[in-house]
């Protein structure tokens, strides 16, 4: 898909820059400044202009990079979430009601976590610890189960 006109120009930048900031020579060149904007002090008789300077370059840098940084986490997660829908929708025992789970509100959120967590102490109880299965599957061979035990149970022997 090809992007045109300035999304096209800003995708580009933004993801050159936020590779180049996340570098070792974007630190040391940060570094480096910091350490000539302290040697300038006593040049400067440490003025009020002097720091100025580096305040209003790093809240100016700041400010950038909160966008930037942004950008590139909300592209990322995107991809990882696009990568996990994959990964769910092409395996036969998993969920498919967990695809596009990020758009629950933080209440639905909760609630399915509570949910795993019962999941997993019936996991506890199962024979196969190490097999692992979707939701639905669990629910149900959790029902088989207990309505086997039902059936097995002899009058004399309530084990």
């Amino acid at each position: 898909m090809k992007k045109k006109g300035f999304v096209a120009i800003f995708e580009h930048f933004a993801s050159v820059v936020t590779k180049a900031t996340g570098s070792s020579t974007a630190f040391l060149l940060a570094f480096t400044t910091i350490i000539i904007w302290l040697v300038t002090g006593p040049i400067f008789n440490y003025s009020d202009t002097w720091q100025l300077i580096i305040n209003t370059g790093t809240t100016i840098i700041t400010f950038l990079m909160v966008f930037l940084i942004q950008k590139s986490q909300n592209k990322d997660s995107m991809a990882i979430q696009l990568k996990l829908n994959e990964l769910i929708a092409s395996h036969n025992k998993a969920s498919n009601r967990l695809l596009n789970i990020e758009d629950l509100s933080e209440k639905e959120l909760i609630t399915l976590h509570r949910y795993y967590g019962i999941l997993v102490e019936k996991a506890k109880r199962d024979s196969k610890v190490t097999e692992s299965h979707s939701i639905e599957e669990a629910e149900e061979r959790h029902e088989e189960k207990m309505k086997d035990r039902g059936k097995n149970r002899h009058p004399k022997n309530p084990n």
